[in-house]
């Protein structure tokens, strides 16, 4: 299969030289003359293995023609054996091709400018340069690069896998079934440090309300306390976003509620997130203020902004 149209020219082409040999392959050629003198168009290479594909390389030692290669050598990067693939597939190669100066004891290396990455296909399956190396160059014995007849080519390729894993963040404002309602029976006889509400699921993520009857730090201050609990806060890796209100409610007008509005990112090690001190007992327990009915109150939280990732 000849090589199709490839942009690379000498403004895309990046030349430099190394002592250290090619990671993947190397052709020597001896009785090169001899090549060329049978009219060869092209030589193709043995298969060779890397990075878990099989490949050749393609060498014009007269260059490609009808890439406007003449007066050149054009070599590419050819993957084979792809008949086993499935339909569709993709790999992503940057590569480098190489020519031993045995003067030296370097290699001439050739690469895409600025590392571009190789999209092979089933409709493309060979890269390379219509214009590797000039023919003058090539030839010139003080060059390093033909000597007693003979050359040295290389190859050397990095595969990206595309296994990388991807997280969408997405922020929604006013999130669906956003408020959790929340009614505590014979608060005056709670007795224990912290109370949990039922799990809320917002979106994707699950929700608790909580409340410190007699505040956090357990009726040191006479508050009352409520926060907010993420329940999908399991892996360190995982955090949520929350932009939220906490609010008792006015059971008696259903106007004056008591209300406040935080924000916070809950992660494993900060799961639980509000305020220690909603307000004063001796507030929520003043019948006017229609807060605590029946030794009921009633707690909700909203969601205003949430993060979902996925």
């Amino acid at each position: 299969m000849d090589p199709q149209a490839n942009p690379a020219d000498e403004l895309n082409i990046k030349r430099t030289k190394r002592h250290f040999r090619p990671a993947h392959y190397l052709l020597k050629i001896q009785s090169y003359s001899l090549l060329c003198d049978t009219g060869v168009e092209k030589y193709d290479s043995s298969v060779f293995e890397a990075k878990g594909y099989k490949w050749r390389l393609s060498i014009y030692p007269k260059g490609n023609e009808k890439m406007n290669g003449s007066g050149h050598i054009s070599i590419y990067l050819a993957i084979v054996d792809t008949e086993k693939y499935t339909l569709g597939w993709e790999i992503y190669v940057s590569f480098k091709l190489f020519l031993f100066d045995q003067i030296q004891d370097k290699f001439l290396t050739i690469q895409d400018f600025d590392g571009v990455v190789r999209r092979f296909h089933d409709i493309k399956t060979e890269w390379g340069f219509h214009k590797f190396l000039d023919l003058k160059s090539f030839e010139d014995l003080s060059q390093g690069y033909l000597v007693n007849d003979s050359c040295v080519f290389g190859a050397e390729l990095f595969v990206h896998e595309r296994n990388a894993k991807r997280e969408f963040l997405t922020m929604i404002r006013e999130p669906l079934n956003r408020t959790m309602t929340w009614k505590i029976e014979n608060f005056s006889s709670l007795d224990k440090v912290t109370y949990y509400s039922r799990i809320f699921q917002v979106g994707d993520v699950k929700w608790k309300l909580l409340v410190y009857p007699k505040g956090i730090y357990n009726g040191e201050i006479k508050t009352i306390s409520l926060c907010l609990f993420c329940c999908d806060c399991l892996l360190p890796e995982q955090k949520f976003f929350a932009e939220f209100k906490i609010r008792i409610k006015d059971q008696i007008n259903m106007e004056n509620h008591v209300e406040k509005t935080e924000k916070h990112w809950f992660t494993t090690s900060s799961n639980e997130w509000g305020f220690p001190h909603f307000m004063p007992l001796k507030d929520l327990q003043d019948a006017s203020k229609g807060l605590l009915m029946n030794d009921a109150l009633v707690v909700e939280g909203e969601i205003i902004v949430m993060s979902n990732v996925k």
